[in-house]
């Protein structure tokens, strides 16, 4: 293609990038494959077909937006355009200057979403809308907006939406078709066959560890307590149906709601705090099933923090309970006695093997909190020729009491090393299964499986994409992690389903339009 340099699309890219010439297209690749190649591709295309004119690529992070930027610049000629990172940092005045002289805009929706609500500038003479990780577009993201007054005022339009995942659940993927304007969905997965031959084989294991029966014996104290909250607020005639911890937080924000309306009765007063505690020890149980002993130990000790804090009367009522007590004590002795959650003793033979079967390792391991992320961490670089570092989000508010954050200098740093090789081993939240340009690796390690289709194809799409790699997951039997191993399958091959389906109505001229506002 022209003005390309130093890379050749492959056959998928080429048949994708024909569509979105075509129409507003929504991309589902899986990581690595090459989304934003096709997008480069898209960018030549329509600023050739329309001289003078912009394009916007948005993406949900600054070092996702940077490193879009990065890549356009060394696949670009220098003098093909002038290309622009936009952040917060950069005062609105600049932006302006650097909007009016830019060809192409790399940015964060935020920024863009604010200068246009501002009227610093308009997106009349853009030709191209790119939205990345294009999964994001619901509720009242700042994608949508952006779309929306795009779509409004271009002259020429043209929207490309990107994506590994966008979800499982219909009404959502019809949302964001809806949301992106978008007239066509191209999906390619793993087993595509005009993909298939790119990618390197990826072995599965599917690692069960024992529920130890101490572990069992504090799941079954606080699962009794729990019982009593749940009673209390059926017997309020608040709860109806599932006690499980989303149908609690949806009864906590009602309740919420009502007060917040001046309903303050004792009765719904009584029941947040009933329904905060019950949600609690919902948390705590599944700290206990499916992290480390650590840190659910370090959970309970947050708790009595609180409670000393006097921080509400619920929480003080909580730990004064003599079973709460009881399972706190008991986690401690476990502690005392260097007892930790089995999983911890599976992942560390998973590192020492892999470490033996390959000379430059590389291996993250995804696990849902900070806290855990540490415990993994500090215990496996104890491991002879292993050098950890926890990967997670930038810090969160002072005082809440999860392992601290990291600025997204010190994320490139730790890319860099693991890059490098300094670091072998990352253990990491959800921070790096989106966009950032992680190096291929040799096994992704789940500490616990997640429910999410999203989150479990994008952190799965981080091995074997030019190398062969392994995907291993961890599952506490009898636990949680059983169940969200199967809610998890089950949606990614139901998520496939739904957007053919999606795609097929798209084909046959169905059209998911947006209803025009009355006020």
């Amino acid at each position: 293609m022209e003005f390309l340099k130093g890379i050749s699309p492959r056959e998928y890219q080429k048949k994708i990038f024909k569509t979105c010439t075509e129409k507003n297209c929504l991309v589902v690749l899986p990581t690595g494959l090459g989304k934003t190649l096709i997008a480069l591709m898209l960018a030549i295309e329509r600023m050739k077909k329309h001289p003078g004119e912009k394009v916007v690529f948005l993406a949900p992070t600054k070092p996702l937006a940077e490193q879009h930027l990065q890549t356009f610049k060394k696949h670009l000629p220098e003098l093909f355009g002038e290309m622009n990172l936009f952040t917060g940092t950069v005062k609105p005045k600049q932006r302006k200057k650097l909007w009016d002289k830019a060809d192409i805009i790399f940015s964060t929706p935020q920024c863009v979403a604010n200068d246009v609500k501002k009227y610093r500038y308009n997106l009349k003479n853009v030709c191209l809308l790119i939205e990345d990780e294009a999964h994001r577009c619901v509720k009242s993201y700042d994608y949508n907006y952006i779309a929306d007054n795009y779509k409004s005022n271009a002259l020429h339009p043209r929207i490309l939406g990107l994506t590994a995942s966008p979800g499982s659940n219909k009404t959502k993927i019809k949302n964001i078709c809806r949301n992106l304007f978008i007239e066509e969905v191209e999906l390619r997965t793993r087993d595509s066959p005009d993909v298939k031959p790119f990618l390197k084989k990826r072995e599965f294991e599917k690692r069960p560890v024992d529920f130890p029966p101490e572990f069992e014996e504090m799941r079954q104290i606080l699962h009794e307590l729990f019982k009593k909250y749940v009673q209390e607020l059926r017997n309020r005639k608040l709860l109806f149906g599932p006690s499980n911890k989303t149908k609690l937080i949806q009864l906590q924000k009602r309740l919420i709601s009502k007060i917040s309306r001046g309903k303050k009765d004792y009765n719904n007063l009584c029941g947040v705090s009933v329904c905060s505690q019950a949600i609690k020890l919902q948390h705590a149980m599944s700290l206990l099933e499916t992290q480390t002993l650590e840190s659910f130990n370090k959970y309970l000790k947050k708790l009595f923090k609180e409670a000393a804090n006097k921080k509400s009367k619920g929480v003080v009522k909580l730990v004064s309970k003599p079973e709460f007590n009881k399972v706190f004590m008991k986690s401690n002795e476990l502690l005392s006695k260097n007892k930790e959650h089995p999983k911890l003793n599976e992942l560390k033979e998973i590192i020492i093997r892999e470490n033996n079967e390959n000379e430059n390792l590389k291996i993250i391991v995804f696990t849902q909190f900070r806290d855990t992320a540490s415990s993994i961490s500090q215990e496996i670089s104890k491991i002879n020729g292993i050098e950890s570092k926890v990967f997670v989000g930038q810090a969160k508010k002072k005082g809440s009491g999860s392992a601290s954050g990291l600025s997204q200098k010190q994320q490139k740093k730790i890319i860099n090393e693991f890059r490098g090789g300094q670091i072998n081993v990352l253990c990491a939240t959800c921070i790096a299964e989106e966009g950032l340009d992680i190096p291929e690796v040799n096994a992704v390690v789940f500490y616990e499986p997640i429910p999410s289709a999203i989150r479990t194809i994008q952190r799965a799409g981080r091995t074997a994409r030019l190398e062969k790699g392994k995907l291993i997951i961890l599952i506490t039997k009898k636990t949680r992690d059983e169940a969200f191993y199967y809610v998890s399958k089950s949606r990614k091959k139901k998520m496939h389903n739904i957007i053919n389906e999606v795609k097929e109505e798209l084909a046959n001229g169905k059209k998911f339009t947006k209803q025009k506002k009355l006020f």
